[in-house]
């Protein structure tokens, strides 16, 4: 995936909706988009934090808000361990969560839409969203 492109599509999005993109704002979006990690909004707050040490937690927050709300971000939730989000594809699909470290990772997995689709027409249900992880331990734990 692009970031740029991916980053440049955002700013269009919101620019486009009237929303203002101020420094700190853009910082945000793009700590978000450019670390794969699926990040908390506490690490975006510490990465952008070092440029902008003005910037509080709220505006990050608000920045997050407004990009789920736009559609942009996928928020992943975990319970007691909270929220982590994928700015890369802000559609649901399968990640692999390691049980020891957090670490979330995208999976590519081929024909995921034909195995909802598939599931669709044999339960007949009619399914409005999903979320699907699996969890495991990743391979830096494994070692």
């Amino acid at each position: 995936m692009d970031t740029k492109k991916r980053l440049n599509h955002i700013l269009e999005v919101l620019s486009g909706q009237g929303n203002r993109l101020t420094p700190q704002r853009i910082a945000i979006i793009s700590a978000i988009v450019e670390d794969d990690s699926h990040p908390s909004v506490e690490k975006v707050y510490a990465e952008i934090k070092r440029d902008f040490p003005t910037t509080s937690l709220a505006t990050v927050y608000k920045t997050i808000k407004l990009l789920k709300d736009s559609g942009e971000i996928l928020e992943l939730e975990f319970g007691d361990e909270g929220s982590r989000f994928d700015g890369r594809k802000p559609y649901p699909h399968p990640h692999l969560v390691c049980t020891q470290c957090g670490a979330v990772i995208d999976s590519d997995m081929e024909n995921f839409d034909e195995f909802i689709n598939k599931m669709t027409a044999e339960s007949g249900f009619k399914i409005q969203g999903h979320r699907f992880d699996i969890y495991g331990l990743c391979p830096a734990c494994r070692n």
